[in-house]
Parts: structure tokens; sequence; C-alpha cells
């Protein structure tokens, strides 16, 4: 290599340095890329065998990959803080640059810098997007508990929802025609967007996430999701189930009854505390729900009855002192006074029991050890009885 061209590649590595200080990235950008984040993309470029090529990488000009063919020079680096290690490909014939599995902090700039007897540039922007998940639709029930009853009778609120999204739209269509659409930017965010309809309606609807790259679309199936708003709940009735004091275990166990009427589309459970203990549920037909629960008498923790459907839920809360009363015609455990001193007298009762005995006993014998003794005490009471 001639003693110019070695002055020549000097001056441009200053340059190239000098420039990654300050950045290089006010040049014209050549070439708009946009990505899904998972995939992979190629930013094209045709080097000749006497041209150097390097790679950069953001405002600061990072350099992530190099090739000098004559050199025989093909290097790939991960960049400062490691985001591209393993992930770029280098070709050997034309100096393309591949970003494999690509992440949204792998978006930005990409300046590729082409030396040979002059200075060129190349600029890639690359945007990458999240993948799209499918819209959700729901009905809102809130409608029905809303004081618009005469609104909510004829018309059916539903929601198309998306979760942590990001450089999205999310769309309600009628047909081919946009009804409504919101927008979120940069920031990661969950979207919902209303729409009313009435019950008969013979319209095609949809809703639709999109950017600039994709789109997801669910369809609304009207007849799936509009029925009329339920009845509101009954709150829940807790009875002690009084057959089971016929048990042989009564005397220790308390059963409860939680009931409720004319009920359809909900269920009904007991908890204990926040645990679900014990559940039924009713169907589309309107009945009676009843759920038994037995506990002990003297169960410290909280019980609830919970009848519930998609909208609303009520609860009631049982109160085991006041309901788990003894069973009619049998004792219960006591306290531990009363048993001592029930104890105590049951002791007395017995020990005086044994004293009239004993004194009956021994009554007996000395009155029979007397007639033994007095030969004619036979005639003498007889005489004393007037026989």
């Amino acid at each position: 290599m001639s003693q110019s061209k070695k002055i020549f590649y000097a001056f441009v590595w200053f340059c190239l340095h000098f420039e990654r200080r300050i950045g290089v990235f006010g040049v014209e950008i050549s070439e708009m890329k946009t990505v899904m984040e998972g995939d992979s993309v190629t930013l094209q470029t045709a080097a000749r065998r006497e041209e150097e090529l390097f790679w950069m990488f953001g405002p600061q000009g990072i350099l992530i990959a190099q090739v000098k063919k004559e050199a025989g020079v093909f290097k790939v680096h991960d960049g400062a803080d490691g985001r591209f290690r393993d992930r770029l490909v280098l070709n050997y014939d034309t100096g393309s640059l591949t970003v494999k599995n690509i992440r949204p902090e792998h978006a930005g700039l990409y300046k590729l810098e082409i030396i040979s007897n002059t200075i060129s540039y190349k600029t890639f922007k690359v945007s990458v997007y999240d993948r799209l998940p499918i819209p959700v639709i729901t009905r809102d029930y809130s409608q029905c508990s809303s004081s618009s009853s005469g609104l909510s009778a004829s018309r059916c609120g539903l929601l198309c929802s998306v979760l942590n999204v990001s450089h999205v739209t999310l769309s309600w269509y009628k047909g081919n025609s946009l009804l409504s659409s919101i927008s979120v930017s940069d920031l990661s965010i969950s979207l919902s967007l209303p729409l009313e309809v009435e019950y008969q309606d013979k319209n095609t609807y949809s809703c639709v996430l999109n950017n600039p790259i994709r789109n997801q679309t669910t369809h609304l199936d009207i007849s799936e999701l509009c029925w009329p708003c339920p009845a509101p709940l009954p709150i829940p009735v807790i009875t002690r189930d009084s057959p089971t004091c016929s048990s042989s275990v009564s005397h220790q166990n308390c059963s409860f009854l939680c009931s409720v009427v004319n009920v359809s589309h909900v269920t009904l459970s007991w908890y204990k505390g926040n645990s679900l203990f014990s559940t039924t549920r009713a169907s589309d037909l309107r009945i009676s729900l009843s759920l038994h629960l037995e506990v002990e008498y003297q169960d410290k923790n909280t019980y609830s009855c919970v009848v519930n459907n998609s909208i609303s839920n009520q609860t009631t809360h049982v109160n085991i002192d006041q309901l788990c009363q003894p069973c009619s015609g049998r004792v219960h455990c006591c306290g531990f006074s009363e048993t001592v001193i029930r104890l105590a007298c049951s002791v007395l009762v017995g020990l005086a029991t044994v004293a009239v005995l004993v004194y009956d006993i021994r009554s007996r014998r000395s009155y029979q050890k007397r007639r033994e003794q007095t030969p004619h005490a036979d005639e003498y009471d007889d005489v004393a009885s007037g026989h």
C-alpha cells in the first residue's frame, strides 16, 4: 500500500471517529424500514471489493459491523450495551446487514459509511412494531345498572378492548364505514372503545386494531352478546338447617342453608374468609337455589354466602353465635366452670347415695344380731304387736 493511500485512510479514520463523537445523522434518510417485533430486517447494500463498509447505529454512531473485503475482515459487534448480541448477520458478498429477532430497542437510525476513493453514506430508519393482539368484544353491563333504564331496555352497550399496546389505532366499523376510533402513541397502555346497537340490529359490525403494517379484526355477533339486561339479584337468605339436629353429630356441628329464589344465570357460593368453599349454578331456567354448609359451634372463622352473575353480586354474612344455638332436646358443649360445678354436684350426690346404702346395711346387720342374742325376741314382738 502506497504512502499516500495510508495517509488517506488515516484521514478517513480521523473523520470517522470525529463524526462518531459529534453525531453523524444529520443526513437525508435513504430508506425506511418497518418490521414486526420478533421478525428480521435486512439493510441492503452492494459493496465492491475495494470498498470498506462501516455500519453504525444510533445518534452517537456506535460501530456495530465492518467489512474490508481485500483484507478479509468481516466483523459484527454487540454494541456498547450488548443489545445486538447474537442478532447481526453480514452478507459476505454484498455487505448487507441483517438484524434477527428484532426488538423495540433495535429501532432507530442505521448509517452505512462506504469508503473507497471517496466517502459516501446511506442511512436507514427502522421502526419496530409490537405484534398485535386480537381485539376482544364484551358486553358493557354498566348500562344495565345505570339510571337510563329506558335506553338500556332497547339498546345494547358493547366494549372493544386491547391490552398493552402502543402505536396503534382501535376502530369500530359498520360494514365498511368507520364509526369511531381511538389512537395511542408510544405509551404501552390498554384501550377500550364503546359501541351501542339496538338488540334487533341486522347490520354487520367489526372492531379493528391496526398499526402501519398490520391489523387484527374481530367481528361482532349481536345475537350472542346482546341479551336483555337480567333482573336485579336477590339477597341470599341464610337459615338454620334444623332437620340435621337428629343426626349423631348435631351436638358438635351446626348446619345452614343459603337460599335464593327465582334466579337464572347465577352462581351461589359459600366462602370461608376469601376462599371459595362450595358452589352451585343455575342455567337459563328461573329456579330456586340452596347450598348447604356445616360448621362447628365454636368455629371462629368468617363465612359468607354470595350470589353473582356477570353484572353484580349480593353477599350475606353468617352470624354463627346468633344462628348456631343447641339443637332442641340436646345439651351442647358448655363452659369450663359450668362443667366443673356439674361434675362436683354429681360426685356429691353419688357419695350421699353410697352413705345411705351403707347406713341401711349396717342397721339391718345390727338388728339381726339383737334377734340372735334374745331367744324370746319373736314372742315379745308378737305380744307387743297384739297377736
